[in-house]
């Protein structure tokens, strides 16, 4: 059985004096993708974030404390690729790939368009740019983990305030539409929502006025999986509590190995 963990840490430091490194040492996690980790290698030097039983990987962004991927994996993989060779996404270190013998791994962090038009404008190239690339994946045949903060509710039960979001950055219809190419044209399956279809469950909670005690979030942290691996996903969890981050970490079990 293999397990995957995918995780925004909005920043892996805070997450590590939150508890997050004792949390993932009870996890029996085989991968790690942690996305938003807000550092630089020289800032984790500190033994905690390199959690023993584990091979590490941070790819730090250009400007400090932003952005940022990390993999953790028990098993050394094949290779380990920082960057898909095109910018943005590669001075804000958005993308880090792990290829073992039997899939790929990709820990991945969509941009926010939340705050102006210029930052959704850099989200929607990302996107455009992000489509063909997953398109060449799975028409590749190679198996695919693709553990992400897409920073996208695909669906009305994918996020507790629709109605009065449909017009904000996250749920506007031309994102619930590019997700939906790459669910329904493409064949990439959401694993979590394969297990729990009707479950209207989040990774995300504002800050504000209480929204995760009174769980009025979004969820934005999926994995989306080739369709063999889809086959075998057996289970799939949202972790809420306790927390590290204002998001939650995402659990999902396969029928596979990493050898």
């Amino acid at each position: 059985m293999l397990r995957v963990i995918t995780f925004n840490a909005n920043g892996i430091r805070a997450a590590a004096r939150k508890g997050f490194f004792e949390w993932l040492e009870l996890q029996s996690a085989d991968v790690v993708c942690v996305q938003e980790t807000r550092a630089s290698e020289a800032q984790l030097s500190d033994a905690c974030f390199h959690p023993a039983g584990y091979h590490c990987w941070y790819y730090e962004a250009s400007t400090p404390g932003y952005s940022g991927t990390a993999i953790y994996s028990r098993q050394l993989p094949k290779t380990l690729s920082r960057g898909l060779g095109w910018e943005p996404m590669d001075s804000e270190a958005r993308c880090l790939r792990a290829d073992y013998p039997q899939l790929s791994i990709l820990s991945l962090y969509l941009p926010s368009g939340s705050s102006g038009p210029e930052k959704q404008q850099k989200k929607f190239l990302c996107m455009d740019q992000l489509y063909p690339l997953f398109q060449t994946m799975i028409e590749s045949g190679r198996e695919v983990i693709l553990c992400a903060d897409w920073n996208i509710c695909h669906r009305q039960l994918d996020l507790k305030n629709w109605r009065s979001n449909q017009k904000n950055s996250g749920f506007l219809p031309e994102e619930r539409a590019w997700m939906e190419e790459l669910l329904h044209t493409q064949g990439w399956t959401d694993s979590f929502r394969q297990l729990h279809p009707d479950l209207a469950a989040y990774t995300w909670w504002s800050n504000r006025s209480g929204a995760r005690q009174n769980n009025v979030g979004w969820r934005l942290d999926y994995q989306l999986v080739t369709p063999q691996i889809a086959a075998l996903t057996k289970r799939a969890e949202i972790c809420k509590d306790p927390q590290f981050s204002d998001h939650a970490p995402v659990i999902i079990d396969y029928d596979i190995s990493l050898s």
